[in-house]
């Protein structure tokens, strides 16, 4: 089965296309070797691929005929992963600065609404 095809079967990515250019951008490999989708895959195979900021590292198990279920994933891969690279991704998360910054440009739509929201709740009523 082709590398891209194996990928999309296995629901690492979800359209074959999005598999079939992370081939193509040489985030994938096979054995070490960067690879294009068309390479054939076999059992025993190691395939190293990255994606969101993550190095998989998966042992091939079987071929499945076409794509499996969810539940079904692990007859056909072994995820030798290391526990360290999700850890960091987790650090990631909160590294980032998800939000502008205080001052910074026009209000937001959300930010718009609060103050809004926040000076209606402040005025007396008029009934």
């Amino acid at each position: 089965m082709r590398i891209d095809k194996y990928l999309w079967c296995i629901r690492y990515y979800k359209t074959r296309s999005i598999a079939t250019t992370a081939c193509k951008k040489g985030q994938v490999k096979v054995n070490g070797d960067v690879v294009k989708p068309s390479r054939e895959v076999y059992a025993q195979d190691i395939i190293e691929l990255r994606k969101d900021q993550i190095n998989y590292k998966l042992t091939v198990n079987d071929i499945p005929e076409s794509r499996i279920g969810a539940k079904l994933v692990d007859i056909y891969r072994t995820d030798n992963t290391p526990k360290e690279q999700f850890e960091a991704k987790e650090l990631l998360k909160y590294s980032k600065d998800y939000y502008r910054k205080k001052g910074a440009g026009r209000p937001t739509k959300k930010d718009r609404r609060d103050i809004d929201d926040f000076t209606d709740d402040s005025s007396p009523n008029e009934f």
